[in-house]
């Protein structure tokens, strides 16, 4: 009995320190990308990004790229992003913050974002964007939200309500997928939709789609993403888009590191 206790307190032990082993409490990333519209130059970018969670996120037994989510994981994140199109260029920064309510169902989001245009004559065109939702959890993997998108330039401001869902949850034949859907109604008139299908825990590939009226732009994208270890991923992406009366093809590549 004495020797049986032992080794239930080792194996209990075990589990603890594999499970902390495969927590992590933030995740830094970088991206580039290039666009190649078929008329007109060729476009790049990079991006940074970073995210911190309140507590430490449990991957448990979730696909690893839905670990935050399927945990609950309040955060708070912030971004920057260069773009050129030939003589422009366009910086995008921003921050974030996702509030899942502790012992409820309930979920709160808001993110701020800066849009700096500059062309060829030095002309600044300089955007300001915000959001904020407020959601809750019916089912576990489940999130449906609703809120508001607001821009503010130099000539023009608006609000407009926005709906998401999104929505993680295991098939018939022990596959993960994670569906997502959402828009803004209005002025914005934007649509988007995202399929992701996990092969396994590590790797997911996946499809989307996006459509802005303003813009007069949509877009179609194909992706993958694979995690080597825990803690590091790498993704891709291929997207096909109309803007105006031009197409073009998107390439793009994000590294990740959880820590």
């Amino acid at each position: 009995m004495k020797k049986l206790a032992i080794a239930s307190a080792l194996l209990s032990a075990l589990a603890i320190t594999g499970t902390a082993a495969h927590a992590y409490q933030a995740e830094v990333g970088a991206s580039a990308g290039l666009i190649d519209p078929d008329n007109g130059s060729s476009s790049g970018s990079f991006g940074v990004d970073g995210t911190y969670y309140f507590n430490p996120v449990q991957t448990r037994n979730a696909p690893l790229a839905e670990a935050a989510f399927l945990d609950r994981a309040s955060n708070v994140s912030a971004q920057y992003q260069y773009d050129e199109v030939g003589d422009t260029e366009a910086h995008t920064y921003g921050v974030g913050a996702e509030y899942f309510v502790p012992n409820s169902d309930f979920y709160l989001s808001g993110n701020v974002n800066g849009h700096d245009l500059k062309d060829n004559d030095d002309l600044d065109n300089d955007l300001t964007t915000y959001a904020a939702e407020v959601g809750y959890l019916p089912a576990p993997g489940l999130l449906i939200a609703a809120g508001v998108k607001g821009w503010d330039n130099d000539v023009d401001d608006g609000v407009d309500p926005t709906l998401r869902a999104k929505y993680v949850t295991t098939l018939s034949n022990g596959k993960d997928i994670n569906l997502e859907a959402g828009a803004a109604f209005g002025d914005l008139d934007e649509y988007n939709l995202a399929a992701d299908y996990f092969i396994d825990k590590t790797m997911s590939v996946g499809v989307d789609y996006q459509s802005n009226d303003i813009w007069d732009q949509n877009e179609f994208g194909v992706s993958a993403r694979k995690f080597f270890t825990p803690q590091v991923s790498l993704e891709g992406r291929v997207g096909f888009g109309e803007y105006g009366n031009n197409d073009y093809n998107k390439f793009g590549v994000a590294a990740k590191y959880r820590f």
